[in-house]
């Protein structure tokens, strides 16, 4: 099955046909289009239930993370289909996380390759649990404060019909940052069970969650706040212990030019390799998934999920 977003950024019906065609001497496919937000997440559970072979999710980073939760909705088992993922998003970190060219025309290609050759890679994931014990999973990243506010503000822009490029992130960012976002009052306490917990002490403004590292892109600059993440192990967290103007600067450009070590500094936390973390608020405080905004939250859990799905790569 191929589930398309016919509203990702870059789509188009005739992309969409062409690809289609690309699969269609290789694969007995079903093609479904997405007609509102979660429909990704029936479909897959569906071809899941019916037992397809191959979902392919053609969309950007929120389709994807729809159709995982879909395919995963009874939790990891060597009987869920594999999955393949065709970015046609305007980040697709997770695809590009996995090797991935940023062009569907070039994924395409090393997906059918790989599919001719039989070639898969199983990831593990990250997974968040609410306190009504609703759980879901995310591919790279899961955000706590400031970075969940600035996606909200950019999602309510582009429904007033703002186009969904770096610098409406940027601008929505240091919007927030200054006039938005509270930045006296840190709210976030961190609880790591089972591990030293020294260097968790102390209030957190906000919090990233990797599954992956790099964590997201601003254009085609990766920014990596825990280079050490990987899909083979725990999660990794970055927490800011302030949000004044320096330090967050210096935190900023840490994750720019990061490429082996983590940002470092007394203002600054980095967990590595954590089976399970848990974030306390002491007032509602947004949350996002994989960049799409959730909600808020006084208390989240999110634990590693180890090679949790087989993807096509």
């Amino acid at each position: 099955m191929l589930i398309a977003n016919p509203k990702a950024t870059s789509n188009s019906r005739r992309a969409r046909d062409l690809l289609v065609r690309a699969f269609a001497g290789d694969l007995d496919l079903e093609t479904a289009e997405t007609g509102y937000r979660g429909h990704a997440t029936e479909l897959a559970a569906r071809a899941a239930a019916e037992r397809f072979d191959l979902v392919i999710a053609l969309g950007g980073d929120g389709t994807v993370n729809e159709v995982i939760n879909g395919l995963l909705a009874d939790g990891p088992s060597p009987d869920v289909p594999a999955l393949a993922v065709l970015p046609f998003g305007s980040a697709n970190v997770f695809a590009r996380a996995l090797g991935l060219p940023n062009d569907t025309v070039g994924a395409t290609r090393q997906v059918l390759e790989a599919l001719r050759a039989g070639r898969h890679r199983t990831v593990g994931l990250g997974a968040a649990v609410l306190p009504d014990a609703s759980e879901r999973y995310f591919t790279f990243c899961a955000g706590v404060g400031l970075d969940a506010e600035v996606i909200r503000e950019v999602e309510r822009a582009r429904l007033a019909g703002a186009k969904a490029d770096p610098l409406l992130y940027v601008r929505t960012g240091v919007r927030q940052f200054f006039a938005g976002t509270d930045r006296r009052r840190p709210a976030l306490t961190l609880e790591l069970p089972g591990r030293d917990t020294r260097a968790a002490k102390g209030k957190l403004y906000l919090a990233f969650v990797s599954n992956t590292a790099p964590w997201t892109f601003a254009g085609p600059f990766p920014v990596n706040p825990s280079p050490k993440a990987s899909f083979a192990r725990g999660l990794d967290v970055f927490g800011m212990r302030s949000l004044d103007v320096l330090p967050t600067l210096g935190a900023l450009a840490g994750m720019f030019a990061a490429r082996v070590r983590p940002v470092r500094g007394r203002r600054v936390l980095n967990v590595h390799d954590a089976t399970q973390v848990t974030l306390t608020a002491d007032r509602p405080t947004a949350y996002q998934l994989d960049g799409d905004y959730l909600g808020e939250v006084e208390r989240i859990t999110f634990r590693s999920v180890p090679k949790a799905i087989r993807i096509v790569i």
